[in-house]
């Protein structure tokens, strides 16, 4: 393979690696397994990320922003403070639930962080990003409808990640294979938005 920047490589053995990972878990993806997925020396992986842990930061990175992405792109434009939230929460839940096997992928990341200290470091550092980008949603979402949250919006942000972390679990660990949530999921998925936006705005909200 011809010689290529290790700008441009970087992206693509991350790539690379979230392929391999998804289809065949976390622990098949070594470093000599990512450089055949890819078709290149090992050594240019160690090159490339210098260590195992930051290559795998690097793809625990994509996948976040892949998320956030995906959710940012669903910014509803109009309706109100409510139907927004909803619409934004709904867009997290395809994205995070969807076929591609990303997100059992990041789960598997986190189960695994439990006992290995670098990936606890790396989710670690995940989490609080995830948190405070949710935080920065529900601040701007209310300044543009001139609303001032009622409670802080990083504990807004907590308590909905954790309800929806724990909703994703619930769902990836009772589906079958392409089957569509069911309706206790969608009920307590409607419920969580609904006592989101309650906290939001101070004062209970229907689901």
């Amino acid at each position: 393979m011809a010689h290529v920047p290790a700008s441009e490589r970087r992206p693509q053995l991350v790539q690379a690696a979230i392929d391999l990972m998804t289809r065949e878990g976390v622990a098949a993806g070594s470093t000599r397994a990512i450089a055949a997925e890819l078709g290149v020396a090992q050594a240019t992986v160690h090159y490339t990320f210098g260590t195992k842990k930051d290559l795998y930061r690097a793809v625990v990175e994509q996948l976040t922003a892949e998320f956030i992405g995906h959710v940012r792109a669903a910014y509803p434009g109009d309706g109100s403070f409510g139907e927004q939230v909803a619409t934004l929460v709904h867009a997290l839940w395809e994205s995070s639930t969807g076929t591609d096997g990303r997100c059992v992928l990041l789960s598997e990341f986190a189960a695994l962080a439990t006992r290995d200290p670098d990936l606890q470091e790396i989710m670690r550092a995940l989490q609080h990003g995830i948190e405070r980008t949710a935080a920065e949603m529900l601040t701007a979402l209310a300044e543009a409808h001139g609303l001032e949250l009622a409670t802080p919006a990083e504990e807004i942000s907590v308590h909905f990640l954790t309800g929806f972390d724990g909703l994703t679990d619930r769902y990836l660990a009772l589906r079958a294979p392409g089957e569509q949530p069911d309706h206790d999921t969608l009920r307590a998925l409607n419920l969580l938005v609904a006592t989101t936006v309650g906290l939001c705005l101070g004062a209970p909200a229907k689901p």
